[in-house]
This record gives structure tokens, C-alpha cells and sequence, in this order.
């Protein structure tokens, strides 16, 4: 018989959430004020400790509490206006200084109901190193590509959870195979996936995804500066995302704590015809705020990627929240033995992942993040942390939550190479992808306006103009590069 988690180990767990609670002091009553949610004056973004917020971020791991320079790369986050960071539950051991959730046997096998503290220490470390520098970290709970040996994922094989490498269960009681080579976590074959009772009722191993579940909350549910997502670009039924946003907001409620909750579909190019995508654009009640990250990735157009923005922003208009972009793709470096991918994905470079970061934020999203890299994204390289500042230039000058997609007030401009959004009158950003110019309406604003001009790809500022409204006014870019233009009536 499998063996089952005792009332002592969940006991234990909940010991630990109350004591962490306590310990944080403002957690509480009074605490979600300061916490992470959406902006009152306007919820398509987020606010933190009271005041709005635009999420930038950057980093070169996906698990990112497990490097062993964390405080080091959080710093450089920080120093170049960074406040974003992407962090799976990950733990596959692919880079020799991952370590696992559970406590590892002479044996070489695993005890799922017991802890490895190296595993939750590094998570506690991360969530307090981010709290102390104002980053607001998106946990991913699940990644399907946590549990595959397919491809270059060759990760269930070590996994504790893999019936081979644990005492607690055979693949007959869990009806887990010790193997999954034939098909791409997409193809959905995986049963660790299908626990839930809408699915298998699966409790043999459900009972150690809670009970992990309940380990990660009871470090995280203290802080204030945690979003939620539960899958990584799933395929699976989204029953299974859904059990486990009912789980978290219960535990979350038992702690009189407010939590933000998501799921990221796979097919996240195809946002206005993908039924999951669509189910959660329609559903505030479960989705609390959305992360169309894949929109970013090479199948798309800049034009389509502007279109989906729009699309969402319009279908969510009688329940906006805020759309995060947890993966922003592109880089022109790749390892040497990746050649296929760069086959597949050869319209991604550097350039590109500028452009469609800048995209994100003139779009009206409330977060980006430069995808890990060098397997595709940038990270915090240096061109991430030159566009990273670079948006900050912008914000110094106008507030993104001020302003809303106008591209209806652009002409004479080269199809999806201009965008812009603005409050019309008072503040206007445009982005010009490859130089060129546009007319822009100012025929009802009269008065004067400053243009500054501000280098996406190299984060530096350009020149200044000034703008005489009450006309159409024709404004061009310095040069051929990518620019942003924040302009502010004087």
C-alpha cells in the first residue's frame, strides 16, 4: 500500500504557516493594503504598498531561488529599475546546483513526507531578498516540463516524484510510469497532471502535491509581493489550474490574506480564438489577472502581437485586470548545440526582444519580463538592462496607467511599425520600431508639449523638441533604430 502523509506532517506544516504569519507582523489585517493587487484607480495595472506600478523584469533562470547568485542578480534587477521576476517551483537538477523539495534517503530514494531544507531555506532567502527590494516575484506552482525525460527535458527521471526514485509509492498505486520519452509535455500524457478529483482522483499522489502546495504557502502566503500562476504554458483541462487556484485562495483565506491568481495556456499566440484563453478572459470570478506571455514568440507579427494586446484589453473592458507577461522571447544567442531551435525560431532576435517589451508596455500591459537566457530570451543582459532603463526614462515623464492604446489618433505611418497610447491632451507615448515618422492628431489640444526623445536599445536618452498643437503635426523618429517618445504638455 502507498504509503499516506500523517496528520503530524501536514500539522507540522500548518505550525509553520502560523509562525511565519505572526512573524511577518503585518500580514494580516492591515497587510493587504501594501500587498501586491490591482491599481484601484485603474485595475488593468498593479499597485504595491500603495502606489501603481509597472512590472519590468529580467533574469537569467527560470527557478530563480535556486542560483547560488541570487543576491547578487536581484541587486543588478534593482539597480537598472528592475521590479519583476519570474520564479518556478522548478528543481531539475540540469545545472548541478539545483537541490529537491524532499528529504533524499541513505538509499538514494526519496520520502515525500519529509523535507529537504536547503530546498525551502533557498525559497525563504528569495522571497526575503525580493521583499527587501521591492520585486514582485509570479510563482509558477507547475511546469509540464518539470515531468518529462522527452526532447531536451530529460527531468522525470531524477524526479522524487517519479515512482522509481521514492519510497512512498509504486507506478501500480500511483499509476505513474517511470518514463515518459514518446511525447511532448504538450501532447498531455503525463498523469501527474490529472490528480484532481474532475480528473483521475488521483490521491495516492494528490496528497503530496498539497502538502507541497501547502509547504510553499506557508512561506510564501507572508509576503506581499507574490502573484500566482499555476502552469506553465499547460495544455491540460483547465480544471486542473482551477483546483489549484480554489486550493491556494482557501489557504489564503484561512490566513485573512488576499491572493492574485492566473493560469498560462499553451497556444498563447492564438489569444482571441484559444477557448482556454478565452474561458479565462471571461471568468474575473477564477482568473484574478491573466499572462499571455507566449504572445510574444516568433509566430506571431509585431502587428498581430499589438492586435492580441488589444483584443484582450477590449474583450476584459466590463472586468479589466491586469495582463502580465511573465515571458517576454528573443535573443540572438544560442548555444552551439541548439541548432534546431534556431531553425525554428529564427525570426527571435535581440532586437526583437526589445521591441516586443517596449510593445508590451506601450500595449497597456502591466508587467514584462525578459525571458532566461541564452535559450530564448535575453535575461538581464545587457541590452535587458539598457531597455529596462530605458522604460523607466519614459515613466519618469509619463504614467503608463494614465494612458490607453490610440493609435486611431496615428495616419501616414508605415503599417505596425508606430504605436502609440495616450491621454489625449496631456501625455503621449509612441514607439517607432524602425525610425520612421507619423501624423499625430492634436487638431483639439491646443498649447505647447515637449518631446523627448528616448533609445530603446541603448537606454539612453535623445533629443528634445518642442510640439505646437491645435494641428496634425508630423513626428519623426531620430533615425532607423527602435525610439520611444514621451511627450507632456507643457
Amino acid at each position: 500500500m502507498p504509503a499516506e502523509i500523517s496528520n503530524s506532517h501536514r500539522l507540522t506544516i500548518a505550525i509553520v504557516t502560523t509562525a511565519v504569519l505572526w512573524l511577518c507582523g503585518n500580514c494580516l489585517a492591515g497587510r493587504n493594503a501594501d500587498c501586491i493587487k490591482p491599481y484601484e484607480k485603474n485595475p488593468r495595472y498593479w499597485q504595491y504598498k500603495g502606489e501603481p506600478v509597472l512590472l519590468l523584469g529580467g533574469s537569467k533562470d527560470d527557478n530563480l531561488f535556486q542560483i547560488p547568485d541570487l543576491k547578487g542578480h536581484l541587486d543588478l534587477l534593482a539597480s537598472v529599475g528592475g521590479n519583476y521576476i519570474r520564479n518556478t517551483m522548478s528543481a531539475r537538477v540540469d545545472k548541478g546546483f539545483e537541490v529537491q523539495a524532499f528529504k533524499k534517503l541513505p538509499d538514494g530514494k526519496y520520502d515525500l513526507s519529509q523535507w529537504n531544507d536547503e530546498y525551502w531555506d533557498r525559497f525563504e532567502t528569495m522571497l526575503k531578498l525580493t521583499g527587501e527590494r521591492d520585486i514582485v516575484v509570479q510563482i509558477e506552482v507547475w511546469d509540464r516540463f518539470d515531468y518529462t525525460d522527452n526532447g531536451r527535458f530529460k527531468t522525470w527521471k531524477p524526479n522524487p516524484y517519479n515512482p522509481a526514485n521514492n519510497i512512498n509509492y509504486t507506478s501500480a498505486e500511483s499509476g505513474l510510469e517511470t518514463t515518459y520519452t514518446t511525447h511532448h509535455p504538450g501532447a498531455d500524457k503525463q498523469p501527474f497532471f490529472h490528480t484532481i478529483p474532475a480528473m483521475d482522483d488521483n490521491n495516492v499522489v494528490r496528497q503530496y502535491q498539497e502538502a507541497f502546495v501547502d509547504k510553499m504557502l506557508s512561506y510564501s502566503l507572508a509576503c506581499g509581493n507574490v502573484l500566482y500562476c499555476m502552469n506553465n504554458e499547460t495544455s491540460t483541462a483547465p480544471v486542473w489550474g482551477q483546483y489549484w487556484m480554489k486550493y491556494i485562495e482557501d489557504k489564503a483565506a484561512e490566513a485573512g490574506v488576499d491572493v492574485y491568481l492566473t493560469d498560462m495556456f499553451d497556444v498563447g499566440w492564438e489569444l482571441d480564438t484559444e477557448e482556454k484563453f478565452l474561458l479565462s478572459f471571461d471568468r474575473p470570478d477564477i482568473y484574478t489577472f491573466l499572462d499571455i506571455s507566449q504572445n510574444t514568440g516568433n509566430k506571431n507579427t509585431f502587428k498581430k502581437h499589438w492586435q492580441n494586446i488589444l483584443f484582450v484589453r477590449d474583450r476584459i473592458k466590463k472586468n479589466p485586470r491586469p495582463i502580465n507577461n511573465t515571458k517576454n522571447y528573443g535573443s540572438s544567442q544560442w548555444p552551439p548545440d541548439r541548432d534546431y531551435y534556431k531553425r525554428v525560431w529564427r525570426r527571435w532576435t535581440t532586437e526583437s526582444a526589445v521591441q516586443r517589451y517596449v510593445l508590451n508596455v506601450i500595449g497597456g500591459c502591466a508587467s514584462t519580463r525578459f525571458h532566461r537566457n541564452p535559450i530564448g530570451g535575453i535575461g538581464l543582459t545587457k541590452p535587458a538592462q539598457d531597455c529596462i532603463k530605458a522604460l523607466r526614462k519614459l515613466q519618469s515623464l509619463v504614467k503608463m496607467w494614465e494612458l490607453t492604446p490610440r493609435n486611431d489618433l496615428l495616419t501616414d505611418y508605415e503599417d505596425s511599425k508606430v504605436f502609440l497610447s495616450a491621454d489625449p491632451g496631456r501625455m503621449y507615448a509612441l514607439f517607432f520600431l524602425e525610425g520612421g515618422s507619423a501624423s499625430l492628431n492634436l487638431a483639439g489640444c491646443k498649447g505647447d508639449f515637449r518631446l523627448k526623445w528616448i533609445n530603446a536599445l541603448t537606454g539612453q536618452w535623445g533629443e528634445e523638441n518642442k510640439i505646437v498643437g491645435g494641428k496634425r503635426v508630423t513626428i519623426s523618429a531620430p533615425d532607423s533604430g527602435s525610439w520611444i517618445a514621451a511627450m507632456i504638455r507643457l
